[in-house]
């Protein structure tokens, strides 16, 4: 070995830290100088906000969803019809999960920071979504083994380079204190997006497309799993994971979404 080349090995880690430091101290300088310069905007009404991405004005036009709602699907009730009463869709239709809950509805500031956290990479948003979805789910949180974010595609998730779900149980887990298991649900078949599809066509889309892997099965048998997502709407998504997870032997699957669509009768 050279030994004039010896004493450059140690030096190499301290620069590369240093260097390494460096990048993101002028990263952080960046960008503040970017938010004194662009200040934050409402997502919905585009007026400068400070805080996370939604003014007072617009917060104020969030339906927030409170009882009396469906003990069974969380659909809010008109007036209190009593205790344990379930609503037509319970009924008619139950799902395999067993509960669900949701923070708001659907309407158009929902829709509007959904669409943002989804599509257009804002990521900032998902801390104020997720703690208002840990206030909505506090009786399924309580007792649950494990939150599980709806799984992409990995083609899907290569093009988005992050999951909504996933970033929404992130913020669910620190609020509650429930972990966060995305790899025991996974997608193994890619669907087409389900905006356009029929109740229908939305199941027959979904079927057969998520699966628990072998090696993990055991840890979903005998579980309470809390399901995460950004909306309900036919509940077709929802249910085909709820259905993965109890062939795998889960004791009980609920749903925790941040908006759910509510038919006005």
């Amino acid at each position: 070995m050279d030994a004039d080349a010896a004493p450059t090995r140690p030096i190499a880690a301290p620069l590369r830290a240093a260097w390494t430091a460096g990048r993101h101290a002028m990263s952080h300088v960046a960008k503040l100088a970017l938010d004194i310069a662009l200040p934050t905007l409402c997502v919905s009404c585009r007026e400068p906000v400070d805080g996370e991405g939604v003014c007072a004005a617009c917060w104020s036009r969030l339906s927030f969803i409170e009882r009396p709602y469906c003990p069974r699907l969380g659909i809010p009730f008109v007036y209190d019809p009593g205790p344990d009463m379930l609503s037509m869709e319970a009924i008619a239709s139950p799902p395999a999960y067993q509960r669900a809950r949701a923070a708001v509805r659907y309407d158009d500031v929902a829709r509007t920071l959904v669409h943002a956290l989804k599509y257009q990479d804002r990521t900032d948003l998902a801390p104020a979504m997720g703690r208002w979805m840990a206030r909505a789910g506090g009786e399924l949180l309580d007792g649950a083994d494990m939150l599980v974010p709806v799984p992409l595609h990995w083609r899907r998730a290569w093009r988005r380079r992050y999951n909504q779900s996933g970033a929404l149980a992130q913020i669910i887990a620190r609020q509650s204190g429930v972990k966060v298991r995305a790899e025991v649900l996974r997608r193994v078949r890619a669907t087409e997006q389900q905006i356009g599809l029929s109740r229908a066509q939305r199941a027959t889309n979904v079927q057969g497309a998520f699966q628990v892997s072998p090696d993990r099965q055991s840890e979903v048998q005998g579980r309470r799993i809390v399901l995460v997502d950004d909306v309900l709407t036919s509940g077709a998504t929802l249910d085909a994971c709820a259905r993965a997870l109890l062939r795998a032997k889960a004791a009980q699957v609920d749903v925790l979404v941040f908006a759910r669509v509510v038919e006005t009768r």
